[in-house]
């Protein structure tokens, strides 16, 4: 387009138009790189435009175990569960952290719950593995 018409409020290019940030992407990617507190705030953005997307929680969850905020884990994997109670991963990383505050009972139940409906996929065996050496370290069957 020539000069007149970009003179006269034509344009030859399209308008441009905001747009929204994919945030879990953006999250998942600074996860990648180490930084979780960058992470974190990304995933409270997502979790923004998404409340009670699942993937978020869970994902917060983890993010809140790797800067060792147990608490706040345990409430997002709590939350994601309460959306999805078949998040493998929220069984797991919620049996992880219980065992490590020494709460066996609490443990066991969400590594019942995780090898009752266990992760698909290249890496699952070894977690399904974790999972029943776990629950047998504990003396507990994975029947309750």
């Amino acid at each position: 387009m020539g000069f007149w018409g970009r003179l006269f409020g034509r344009s030859a290019r399209p308008e441009l138009r905001p747009q929204r940030l994919d945030y879990l992407n953006e999250a998942l990617a600074l996860e990648r790189q180490g930084d979780y507190e960058a992470a974190l705030t990304s995933y409270r953005l997502a979790l923004r435009d998404h409340p009670n997307d699942p993937r978020v929680l869970q994902n917060m969850a983890i993010a809140f175990t790797k800067t060792n905020r147990q608490d706040e884990a345990i409430r997002y994997y709590r939350r994601a569960l309460e959306l999805d109670g078949t998040l493998a991963g929220a069984h797991y990383g919620l049996a992880f952290l219980f065992l490590h505050r020494g709460d066996a009972d609490q443990a066991a139940n969400h590594l019942r719950a995780f090898l009752a409906r266990p992760p698909r996929g290249p890496d699952a065996a070894k977690w399904i593995e974790h999972a029943r050496s776990s629950l047998a370290s504990l003396g507990v069957s994975e029947q309750s």
